[in-house]
């Protein structure tokens, strides 16, 4: 009986139309790769010499260090492997997004045999020198991390944070028609929150326009210590689920070889053969719109596959034992030498490799051309197919400022409206992600020209709705933040926009981007990407209908403490500031760029003309809201940074002008908020002669910051007399109250930055005392004033320049 045969009756397949069963010198082919791989794999893990065992293995070839994960990496090799073999076949375009991220050594020994890591990095060369320069850099000092990291090459997943690899991956395949994003998920990253909401993907796929995504659920049976929920259930409840969310389940499951080979390639190409049916339908004509039944693979394989089936008469393999280092006293224990010597024996090197170290032929065989190895895919450094976007002129959204805070408007209408035509420009390179809340934000003039993506059922109730839009809305911060990180790693455009407190559902996923933004600066081959841009609205200021759990302006913080050639804030105060930084953000590169402003009316304060000038230095005096004539050093700064606070500056600013004139005083605006670091603490940072200008060296500032007072506080750290700034923000006190009641519980109100500028002025003229008697009694007033009348104080609600300066 015949290789063949006896593997189609172990439960093998004929190969589906397209991709015909493999050959048994195809099935010898992806033998040798896997084995080569999984051999690399743990050579990673263990050896820091004798990389070929030319001779026999003693306790100084061992790492002192053993580090690595080995459970989920045959698995992955073994998906690898076979993917490769479909690509070779078809020139199918892919990448392969490993969710099990520890599993780095397997992807790292991929890019390796296909030759592309020694492209990149030439002293990783495929020879045995260059094969124990990879053994001893593998998670080591001045090597690589453990993770599939920004480092290897093909990958746009880390997977060391679990939960993304399927919202990346939809990502990845939006307005990329050509593309198959694999994404191995592994059955510990299953349990995670962000992982079970982004199965949803398939109902925002269009096969028409959009790529494909071909999800691979590794059950292997156990995480770090114990097993995993979807692994112990019965099979039928976990198709059951996963059909539930619109797959086409395809199941495969074993250890035997060769097969495991002969049953994983039939059900990859059947679920080849039914994403191209799916495509070819959409694209050609013959499609009903209805949301197509993707194909899901469900592979089920022991944990820690050919490693050591048991040590010291412990069971291993298939264990949660065999998740990171099978065995570790291997420099102290002879036995376990021993073993280790035995098990990377059992992958016949002498093989896989030839008389120099190089991968033999056999390994080869299967290996795709150029650009079609995953690990060469221009898709996964994706810099390099980026293309400009097609802008419009932000200029043509201006709001009309005859003079500051004399009328109201919506900031982010307008740039609704300019996104809009970026939208109706860029037809395959921009996206909007929004968790519901486009139009609450203001920004539902991109419904003009797009609808919300949906391929589920639409109703003749639904506006906006439907299977050709591209405006990206799902219930889910980790959905929309994933999306548009792989939407902008493979070269494509974008903005995430949501509610201010819930950016902190995703905001670890911010910090990962960053990290991943931070580390590919670092090596000249990654080219750079379109930057992150998140857009906070609904502010904690403004959430006074919503309540203390929706104020939070947490992400500033968060992003601050990225590295500075990465992170960029702005707090816009009024539209065409907005309309400036916006403009800049969407065409920069490699960032993450978060703009904070309100959606609500807000006073307007700056011509267009205006609002360039500013916002291209990131800060600067106003000096029509001050007393300063700038001749000697005023008695108090006021700065302020963010809408809000910007307008009880300019209040408090004209109190004092009005009731105290005698008072020098200077008004001084942020909207680049690192510009107030040094130059040597961030690349934005304004010079020592600027933040002397604007600040001086030695006068008392009070600050009005949108955030918590402490970032103001590290950003100035190292300036002249640092200690002189007071800083009023959030301090986490709100309820569901009014506008102004949110800044009179956080001491930020007018009244407060009026005693804080008396109380820390250089000069106070006659009259001060009497000032600051009449804040107090003004807060009073207010405090009883919104509980009987449930607003503001006409003075306060209805507050512009020119309406105080009547009032008198």
């Amino acid at each position: 009986m015949s290789t063949s045969v006896k593997a189609r009756q172990a439960g093998g397949a004929e190969g589906s139309a397209g991709l015909a069963e493999p050959s048994e010198e195809e099935i010898a082919h992806l033998d040798a790769w896997w084995r080569a791989n999984n051999y690399l794999t743990v050579g990673q893990i263990y050896l820091q010499g004798n990389p070929l065992l030319r001779e026999p293995l003693r306790p100084e070839h061992i790492k002192p260090r053993l580090l690595g994960h080995w459970g989920t990496s045959p698995g992955l090799s073994l998906i690898y492997a076979h993917v490769s073999r479909l690509i070779r076949m078809t020139g199918q375009q892919a990448i392969y997004l490993a969710g099990p991220g520890h599993g780095g050594p397997a992807l790292v020994a991929a890019g390796y045999l296909e030759g592309t890591y020694s492209e990149i990095y030439p002293e990783v060369s495929q020879d045995e020198a260059g094969m124990l320069r990879l053994f001893r850099q593998f998670s080591s000092p001045g090597g690589i991390p453990s993770h599939v990291s920004v480092t290897t090459p093909g990958s746009i997943h880390e997977g060391g944070e679990l939960g993304y690899v399927l919202v990346h991956a939809f990502g990845a395949v939006m307005d990329n028609p050509d593309l198959l994003a694999v994404a191995v998920v592994g059955d510990g990253e299953a349990e995670t929150a962000p992982l079970e909401g982004s199965w949803k993907g398939v109902s925002f796929l269009n096969p028409a326009r959009d790529g494909a995504v071909l999800p691979i659920l590794h059950l292997n049976g156990a995480k770090i210590a114990g097993p995993t929920v979807l692994a112990r259930k019965d099979p039928a409840e976990v198709r059951a689920l996963l059909e539930g969310h619109g797959y086409e389940i395809l199941e495969v499951e074993g250890a035997d070889l060769p097969g495991m080979h002969y049953r994983f390639a039939a059900v990859l190409a059947q679920a080849w053969a039914r994403i191209r049916a799916i495509q070819q339908a959409a694209r050609g004509g013959e499609w009903d719109g209805s949301r197509p039944r993707w194909p899901l693979i469900v592979l089920r394989s022991p944990k820690g596959w050919t490693g050591p089936e048991e040590v010291d008469g412990i069971k291993v393999t298939g264990t949660w034992r065999s998740h990171q280092v099978p065995l570790s006293g291997v420099r102290d224990n002879p036995d376990h030498l021993a073993i280790l010597e035995q098990w990377l024996r059992s992958y016949r090197p002498q093989e896989l490799f030839d008389d120099t170290g190089a991968p033999a032929a056999s390994v080869r065989g299967l290996t795709p051309d150029g650009q079609l190895r995953m690990s060469a895919s221009p898709h996964a450094n994706g810099g390099l197919l980026t293309e400009d976007l097609d802008l419009p002129d932000f200029r043509d959204y201006a709001v009309d400022v005859p003079a500051p805070a004399q009328l109201r408007a919506e900031s982010t209408r307008r740039l609704g409206e300019m996104l809009r035509d970026v939208y109706s420009s860029n037809p395959d390179r921009f996206r909007l992600f929004c968790p519901d809340e486009t139009n609450s934000n203001r920004l539902g003039a991109v419904f003009e020209v797009s609808d919300r993506a949906f391929m589920e059922a639409v109703t003749p109730d639904d506006v906006a709705i439907g299977r050709d839009g591209r405006v990206m809305e799902v219930l889910s911060e980790h959905n929309c933040h994933g999306w548009l990180e792989g939407y902008t790693l493979t070269g494509r455009h974008g903005m995430f926009a949501t509610y201010e407190a819930f950016a902190m559902v995703s905001a670890s996923q911010t910090v990962q981007h960053g990290k991943w933004l931070q580390e590919a600066t670092r090596l000249p081959w990654r080219a750079k990407v379109p930057s992150l841009n998140v857009l906070l609205t609904s502010t904690a200021w403004r959430n006074d209908h919503n309540g203390f759990s929706h104020q939070g302006p947490g992400l500033i913080q968060v992003v601050l403490t990225q590295r500075g050639d990465i992170a960029r804030v702005y707090l816009p105060p009024d539209a065409n500031c907005l309309l400036s930084v916006a403009d800049h953000c969407l065409r920069s590169r490699s960032y993450i760029n978060l703009i904070v402003i309100d959606k609500q009316p807000q006073l307007q304060w700056l011509t267009m003309d205006e609002a360039i000038e500013h916002s291209a230095r990131g800060a600067g005096i106003w000096e029509w809201a001050g007393t300063d004539d700038g001749t000697t050093d005023p008695d108090i700064v006021l700065a302020c940074a963010g809408d809000v606070v910007t307008m009880e500056t300019v209040a408090a600013a004209q109190i004092l002008r009005e009731r105290l004139p005698g008072m020098r005083v200077r008004v001084v605006n942020v909207v680049d908020l690192m510009t107030l670091p040094r130059p040597k603490d961030h690349p934005h940072g304004m010079s020592s002669t600027m933040f002397t200008e604007l600040f001086t060296d030695t006068v008392d500032v009070v600050f009005a910051f949108h955030g918590y007072p402490g970032a103001i506080h590290q950003l100035v750290h190292g300036r002249p007399d640092a200690d002189r700034f007071r800083v009023r923000g959030f301090v986490e006190e709100g309820t569901t109250t009014t506008p102004f009641d949110m800044t009179v519980r956080n001491r930020a109100s007018r009244y407060h930055l009026v005693m804080d500028a008396i109380n820390n002025a250089r000069r106070l003229p006659r009259g001060a005392t009497e000032l600051l008697a009449w804040c107090e009694q003004k807060l009073a007033e207010h405090a009883a004033y919104v509980v009987e009348h449930l607003e503001d104080m006409p003075d306060v609600r209805d507050w512009s320049l020119g309406d105080w300066a009547k009032r008198g």
